[in-house]
C-alpha cells in the first residue's frame, strides 16, 4: 500500500498546533505548577527508568558500530547509483550546526569546570579532577550523543531513500506496523515529534539568546534586550528557512564551521599549545579506555555523589534521545546517496573529533586558569554559566576580537538551528516534502520565535526541558523496536544485493560470431540509434513480455517517459515487492581514443534499471531475444528473492 504523498498533512499540523498552544497556556498561566508536575516526572523517569536509559544508549552505539563496519556497510541511503547531494564538508557543517553547535559554544567552558570544582567523586581542584572532568565531559559529548541521532538518521534515510516511504518519524515505525503509518497511528507519531522539536528547540534557543544577552551585556555594556534578541534571530532563521537548505542553511552552517575552526585555533595558539595538543591526545585515550565503564555505569553501589548521575549523564542522555528526532530527519534530509559506512564515519567521528578538540581547547584552558588562581572565571561559572565563555577570553590577547567572534558564533548556530527545526517541523506537516508553500516554513519559523519568547516571558523554559526530557521515554521504548526492524530490513536488502551480483550473460548473442559481437562493443551509439533502439527492440519486447504476464493472470503495466529516454515494465504481485525491470538511455562522453560519433562528442548507453536502482550495465544493440531472456533472468532472480525472504 502506498499513499499519495500531499504537500500538506492536517490530521498533523492542526492537532499540533492545539497540543503545542494548550501547553504553552498552561506553562504561562501556571508557571510553577507546571514546573513542580514536569520536573517531578522528569526526577521519576531518571530514578524508575534511569537503567533502560543507560542500556538503550549502549545499544545504540553497538549497532551504529555494527551497521557502519559489517557488511552492511555497502548499502545505499538511496537507489544502487545514487550519489551524495552535498560536498563532505557541507554536509558535515549542517550535521553539526543541527546536533549541538550551540550547546558546544554554551557548555564548553561551563561544564569542565563545573566537574573540575564539584567533581562526583573526590576532591575538587585537583589533578584527580582535572582528569576525571574532562573525561566525564567528552562521555556526555562524544560518540554516545552522536549515536543517538545517526541511528535515527539512518532509520528514517533508510526507510525514505530505499522503501520510497514520507521522511517523517513514522516511517521509522514501518517494520513494527507496516501500512498503519499511513493511517491515524502515522499521525500521531509524527504529531510527537513536531510537539517534542518545537519545544526542545525553543527551550534550546531560549538559552541561546541568554548567552548572546549575557556576551553583549558583558563586552559591550548593553541593557537586557532578551526578547528584542530572539524576536530578531528568529525572523533571520525564518527566512533562512523559506530559502531552503541550499539558499540558507547550507550557506550559514559553511560560515559557521569556518568560524568555529578559527575561533577554536586562535584558543588553541594564543594558548598553552603544546600542553593543550598532549591534553586532547590523553583526554582521548582515557575516553576510550573507560568507554564502557562509563556507558553501564548506573552508580549501583553508591560512589558517585547522591543525584549526580541523574542531574547529569541521564539528564544527557534523555535530552540527545528528546533530540533525535528532530536531528535525525534533518540529517537524513541531508544524507541521501551516501553508504551507510561512509555515513557512520561521517556522521559519528568526524563530529566526535571536533568536540573532543573544542572541548579539550576551552575546558583545559578553563582548568588551568582556574588554577592558576582566577577566582572569577570560577564564580562566573558557579553563578551565571551564560557569561562564563565571555569571562574566559578575558584572559587572552585580542579578547574583544575574541568575544565578538563568539557572540556572532552563537547568533549563527543559532539561527541553523532553529530554520533546521522550522524545515523539519514543515516536512513533518507535509508528508516528508520540503517542496512545500513558502506560508508553511515561515509560519513555523515564527511559531518557535512565538514559543520561545513567551516562555522567556512567563519562566516556563525550564519546565518545558523537563517536559521534552520525559517524552523520550516513550520514544526510546519504540526506538528499540524501530533498530531491530532496521537490521531485518537491511538483512533483506543484503540478500537481494548478493543476488543482483551474478554477471547478466545476453544468452542469445553467443549465437553470433565473435566479430560480431566485438564490433557490437567497439562501437558507440549516437542519438539517432538510441533511441530507434528503445522504440523499437525495447518497446517491442516489453510488450511481447506484458502479452505473455497477462496471459497467465498477472497484471503487468508498460510505462514510458514524456522524453521516450526511459521504458520501465512492472509486474504486480500483490502483497509481495513488485518486480520492475527498467531501461534508461544514459548519456556519456566518448573516450579519446574513439572517433566523435556525426561530430558529437557524446555517446548513449541503454542502462537496466530494478526497483534498487541502476545495475550498471548496457544492454543497447542486444536483439529482442536477448533482452526478453535477461528480462525473464531478473524475475528469476526476484522471485528466487521473494522465497528466500519468504522462508527466513
Amino acid at each position: 500500500m502506498r499513499v499519495k504523498k500531499s504537500k500538506f498533512n492536517p490530521k498533523v499540523f492542526y492537532p499540533s498546533i492545539i497540543v503545542i498552544f494548550l501547553i504553552t497556556i498552561f506553562s504561562l498561566i501556571f508557571p510553577e505548577s507546571s514546573r513542580q508536575i514536569f520536573k517531578g516526572a522528569q526526577d521519576l523517569v531518571a530514578d524508575k527508568f534511569g537503567w533502560f536509559y543507560v542500556l538503550s544508549i549502549a545499544i545504540i552505539v553497538l549497532s551504529v558500530f555494527v551497521l557502519g563496519f559489517s557488511r552492511f556497510g555497502e548499502i545505499k541511503l538511496g537507489a544502487d547509483h545514487s550519489i551524495p547531494e552535498y560536498t563532505n564538508i557541507s554536509w558535515f557543517a549542517m550535521l553539526f550546526a543541527a546536533g549541538m553547535g550551540i550547546g558546544l559554544v554554551f557548555f564548553g567552558v561551563g561544564e569542565p569546570l563545573m566537574h573540575f570544582l564539584t567533581p562526583p567523586i573526590g576532591e575538587g581542584k585537583s589533578v584527580e579532577a582535572a582528569r576525571l572532568a574532562m573525561n566525564i565531559t567528552f562521555f556526555h559529548w562524544g560518540i554516545s550523543a552522536w549515536s543517538v541521532y545517526a541511528i535515527v538518521a539512518l532509520i528514517l534515510a533508510f526507510f525514505a531513500y530505499r522503501h520510497n516511504l514520507p521522511l517523517t518519524l513514522r516511517s521509522a515505525f514501518y517494520p513494527l506496523i507496516g501500512d498503519k503509518i499511513y493511517g491515524r497511528l502515522g499521525d500521531v507519531i509524527d504529531i510527537f515529534a513536531v510537539i517534542a522539536t518545537l519545544f526542545g528547540v525553543a527551550t534550546s534557543l531560549g538559552y541561546g539568546v541568554i548567552q548572546v544577552n549575557a556576551g553583549l551585556s558583558y563586552v559591550l555594556k548593553m541593557p537586557d534586550i532578551n526578547i528584542t534578541l530572539l524576536v530578531i534571530l528568529c525572523l533571520c532563521a525564518t527566512a533562512s528557512a523559506a530559502l531552503g537548505v541550499d539558499k540558507g542553511i547550507k550557506i550559514l552552517s559553511n560560515l559557521n564551521i569556518i568560524t568555529a575552526i578559527v575561533f577554536m585555533s586562535l584558543i588553541l595558539f594564543l594558548g598553552e599549545t603544546t600542553g593543550l595538543l598532549r591534553a586532547l591526545v590523553q583526554n582521548s585515550g582515557e575516553y576510550i579506555a573507560a568507554l564502557t565503564a562509563n556507558t553501564f555505569n548506573l552508580n549501583a553501589y553508591g560512589k558517585m555523589s547522591d543525584g549526580w548521575l541523574g542531574g547529569w549523564t541521564l539528564l544527557y542522555w534523555a535530552w540527545w534521545l528528546s533530540w533525535s528526532p528532530f536531528v535525525g530527519l534533518f540529517i537524513a534530509k541531508i544524507s541521501k546517496g551516501r553508504s551507510i559506512k561512509e555515513f557512520v564515519i561521517g556522521a559519528l567521528f568526524v563530529p566526535t573529533g571536533f568536540t573532543f578538540m573544542w572541548m579539550t581547547f576551552f575546558g583545559n584552558s578553563a582548568i588551568n586558569l582556574v588554577n592558576g588562581g582566577d577566582v572569577t572565571l570560577a564564580n562566573a561559572v558557579v553563578s551565571d554559566v551564560a557569561t562564563a565563555l565571555f569571562v574566559f577570553l578575558e584572559n587572552f590577547a585580542l579578547s574583544k576580537i575574541l568575544c565578538i567572534i563568539a557572540i556572532l558564533m552563537v547568533v549563527v548556530f543559532f539561527i541553523t538551528s532553529a530554520d533546521s527545526a522550522a524545515m523539519v517541523i514543515n516536512m513533518l506537516c507535509s508528508n516528508g516534502s520540503d517542496n512545500t508553500p513558502i506560508w508553511q516554513k515561515i509560519f513555523w519559523g515564527l511559531a518557535i520565535g512565538l514559543v520561545a519568547a513567551s516562555l522567556m516571558l512567563g519562566g516556563g523554559l525550564a519546565s518545558l526541558q523537563a517536559m521534552t526530557i520525559v517524552a523520550a521515554l516513550p520514544f526510546t521504548l519504540a526506538l528499540m523496536f524501530a533498530i531491530f526492524g532496521l537490521f531485518k530490513a537491511l538483512r533483506i536488502d543484503h540478500i537481494k544485493s548478493k543476488m543482483q551480483n551474478f554477471s547478466n550473460m545476453p544468452i542469445g548473442e553467443l549465437s553470433k560470431s565473435w566479430q560480431e559481437r566485438l564490433k557490437t562493443i567497439i562501437e558507440l551509439p549516437n542519438k539517432k540509434d538510441a533511441y530507434k533502439f528503445m522504440q523499437s527492440v525495447v518497446f517491442d519486447a516489453f510488450s511481447e513480455l506484458k502479452d505473455e504476464f497477462d496471459k497467465n493472470g498477472l497484471s503487468s503495466k508498460i510505462e514510458q517517459n514524456s522524453g521516450g529516454n526511459f521504458i520501465k515494465l512492472s509486474v504486480s504481485l500483490e502483497d509481495e515487492q513488485d518486480f520492475s525491470y527498467g531501461i534508461k538511455l544514459v548519456k556519456r562522453n566518448s573516450p579519446g581514443y574513439t572517433q566523435a560519433l556525426n561530430g558529437d562528442d557524446l555517446y548513449y548507453r541503454a542502462e537496466v534499471f530494478l526497483n534498487e536502482g541502476g545495475q550498471d550495465y548496457d544492454v543497447l544493440g542486444w536483439s529482442e531475444a536477448t533482452l526478453i531472456n535477461d528480462v525473464v533472468e531478473q524475475y528469476r532472480k526476484h522471485m528466487q528473492f521473494l522465497h528466500t525472504v519468504r522462508n527466513a
